[in-house]
């Protein structure tokens, strides 16, 4: 086993390193990938260890098995809690989507199946979402008398527009993989066989490119759909000058004045 590549062991997740790919893969096929506190923790800590990994260039997260990306939050876990405990619970999982948005390194949320609740937000972290024709997308948790609470509300208006998320969040209606694609919520939808290997040729695509002007165009994106478009273009020549600035822009530049492949270094 390399350097580069190897597993880690958690209970209800896999991680796995193969050349410049993690791969993430909910492991809780009784449940269909449900997500608990336990496996929030784990998959918390596994994007630790890709962050901190130099050698991840992108991240890849699905789910095992064909029925189920993630059907959402634990529903026994989360019947046994009280207000204040779902609260905690609410604020945790916010803060692991949210180190999972603004990793610095790209995402794909490989949508194998349902991506319902809790499962739909986890997508939505991710910087891209590729679903097969089996997928299926919504937040029905007003169904169940909750609303969404990692981070839903937020991010599927950003998405696919408030007119649309509204209906969705309170309809609690799903919608199909082709559905999804024409509002925005993922963006490409190809045959299960061909979901991994579409993936690995975006991430590939990707890495080919210079590693910080990446992370500073994920921050420059994250950052700036937040603020109106004056202060958005503040950001980005702040994050585009930072990129000037670095070893990679004088490599990047000077391969294409040369005619050969960039050796992008990270800095």
């Amino acid at each position: 086993m390399s350097a580069t590549e190897g597993s880690t062991s958690f209970e209800n997740i896999t991680y796995e390193v193969k050349g410049s790919t993690a791969y993430i893969t909910m492991n809780r096929p009784k449940v269909m990938n449900a997500l608990n506190r336990k496996t929030v923790e784990e998959l918390n800590a596994a994007f630790h260890t890709a962050k901190d990994d130099a050698t991840v260039k992108g991240v890849i997260l699905t789910g095992v098995g064909e029925k189920a990306f993630i059907a959402g939050a634990d529903i026994a876990e989360l019947s046994a809690i009280d207000g204040e405990q779902a609260g905690e619970f609410s604020e945790r999982g916010q803060e692991t989507l949210l180190f999972i948005e603004t990793l610095g390194k790209p995402v794909i949320a490989a949508v194998n199946g349902f991506a319902l609740g809790g499962g739909c937000e986890t997508a939505m972290a991710c910087t891209i979402r590729i679903a097969t024709e089996n997928a299926r997308f919504g937040q029905p948790e007003v169904k169940l008398g909750i609303i969404p609470g990692y981070g839903g509300t937020q991010r599927l208006p950003r998405l696919v527009g408030k007119g649309r998320a509204l209906q969705l969040i309170l309809t609690g209606d799903l919608i199909d993989a082709h559905e999804a694609h024409r509002i925005g919520l993922v963006n490409e939808v190809v045959s299960a066989g061909d979901l991994i290997s579409r993936c690995e040729a975006i991430l590939k695509q990707i890495a080919a490119n210079a590693p910080v002007a990446i992370r500073y165009s994920i921050d420059a994106v994250n950052e700036g759909v937040e603020t109106n478009i004056a202060s958005g273009l503040k950001l980005e020549a702040k994050y585009f000058a930072l990129a000037a600035g670095t070893e990679d822009r004088k490599e990047g530049t000077s391969a294409f004045v040369q005619k050969r492949a960039p050796q992008f270094q990270g800095r």
